[in-house]
């Protein structure tokens, strides 16, 4: 099979999928085939490339490659959007990065350091959009619940890795967070 029927492949495949799809999964697109994850590779790379001048890029998440449209453009398709994005309120900004932060960290830690109660709308939101997940319980009275961020989370913000969320010491402020991590309620995909 030549390279350039694996990039064709590899990218309808990008296009058909609306989850990140790892090496190891494109290779199964290829069960027949002698086709190496080297070979894989280098096909996304030639994608990047043709997509170099284009509104859209081949993205590598924690989770594999997906294809979306470069964030540059997000202005010009959000015009198309009838509704506006819902902005996510402070509370649940504050939540989210305590958890992203310090995770895993308990509701009762959150609560401590917040200085207000976390309602369970705000826990059951980011559940529900599965940007966080319980990943165990604290040995202590009760067993709280361990609250951690997900693979989700890392796709939705466009992370390969939490180490790429800004410095604690560069944040002055949430707005500054908020701008930096685009905390709206849209997908650049």
């Amino acid at each position: 099979m030549d390279n350039q029927q694996i990039k064709h492949i590899i990218e309808a495949a990008l296009m058909s999928f609306e989850e990140p799809l790892s090496v190891h999964h494109l290779k199964q697109l290829f069960d027949e085939e002698a086709v190496s994850g080297t070979d894989i590779n280098r096909a996304l790379e030639q994608l990047n490339e043709d997509y170099a001048e284009r509104g859209i890029e081949v993205q590598q998440l924690s989770k594999g490659f997906r294809l979306q449209t470069r964030p540059q453009m997000q202005s010009w398709l959000d015009n198309l959007r009838q509704k506006k994005p819902r902005k996510l309120s402070r509370a649940l900004l504050e939540t989210l990065a305590l958890v992203a932060y310090r995770q895993p960290i308990t509701r009762g830690e959150i609560e401590d350091v917040r200085g207000v109660a976390v309602s369970s709308k705000i826990v059951h939101y980011l559940m529900d959009k599965e940007w966080i997940e319980e990943v165990g319980h604290r040995d202590a009275p009760g067993k709280p619940a361990l609250l951690g961020t997900t693979d989700e989370f890392l796709n939705y913000f466009n992370l390969k890795s939490l180490q790429e969320l800004p410095a604690l010491a560069e944040i002055k402020d949430f707005e500054s967070l908020e701008q930096s991590l685009d905390f709206s309620e849209h997908s650049t995909q």
